[in-house]
């Protein structure tokens, strides 16, 4: 799993909070810190911020395009009720 800047982030402040004088078994928590956070964010099922803006465009066409049908069916029935 490719690292994501929230668990950089985590990881830098869980660093700075374990004691210094772990000495080796210090890089193996890391390690070990590191891998929870991975797996636990990769079950989390989130997507990254450009399929979200992605996502977001999409919605805002299909919207637009909605919008622009229940104006032509107004439109319609206006037509027919004349």
């Amino acid at each position: 799993m490719p690292d994501l800047p929230i668990i950089d982030r985590l990881m830098a402040d869980i660093s700075r909070r374990l004691p210094a004088d772990l000495g080796s078994l210090r890089s193996e928590v890391e390690r070990n810190v590191r891998s929870v956070l991975a797996e636990t964010v990769s079950r989390m099922d989130l997507i990254t911020r450009e399929e979200f803006d992605i996502q977001q465009q999409v919605l805002m066409r299909t919207r637009e395009k909605l919008e622009a049908l229940e104006k032509q069916v107004a439109e319609l029935e206006k037509g027919t009720d004349s």
